[in-house]
């Protein structure tokens, strides 16, 4: 039986599956109307702060906080290595909007969509707790650079 790939429709509005699959990851318990208020309240929210298209700022944050390696754990003999490898497209889109979606909700006081569309201005600009996820985690491939022929 082979794996068969769900395949994601554009939103209405900006006519994007990236945008799409952000959406989805923000939805909670299937409340899908719900997400789409909160990610459309946020690029209002982003209209209006900077003066900038919405989906420009919501591509270069997702292209900033991208990462490019990440340390998976590998069993060698009885001792387990951190190696690192290179993060594929898919992975890196899913990653980004994971940790963007997790900076926003750990932050208090506000309704989701403000902290959504601060985290994204913050990635945008290169600043913000998911670029400092991704410089995490590039470091932590720097420090175990030295198990890269452990790489499958």
């Amino acid at each position: 039986m082979a794996y068969k790939k769900n395949i994601i429709q554009p939103d209405f509005i900006y006519n994007s599956v990236k945008l799409e699959k952000f959406i989805n990851q923000v939805m909670r318990r299937g409340k899908k109307s719900i997400a789409k208020k909160i990610v459309y309240g946020a690029f209002g929210i982003i209209k209006e702060k900077t003066k900038k298209e919405p989906q420009d700022v919501f591509e270069a944050a997702i292209t900033n906080i991208s990462p490019l390696l990440e340390v998976k754990s590998k069993r060698v003999g009885g001792a387990t290595y951190q190696v690192p490898i290179p993060v594929n497209n898919e992975r890196k889109m899913s990653l980004a909007m994971r940790w963007i979606i997790d900076a926003a909700r750990s932050k208090k006081g506000k309704p989701m969509k403000e902290k959504l569309a601060e985290e994204l201005i913050a990635a945008s600009n290169n600043t913000g707790n998911a670029i400092k996820k991704k410089e995490d985690m590039h470091r932590m491939a720097e420090a175990n650079r030295a198990f890269a022929h452990f790489a499958w």
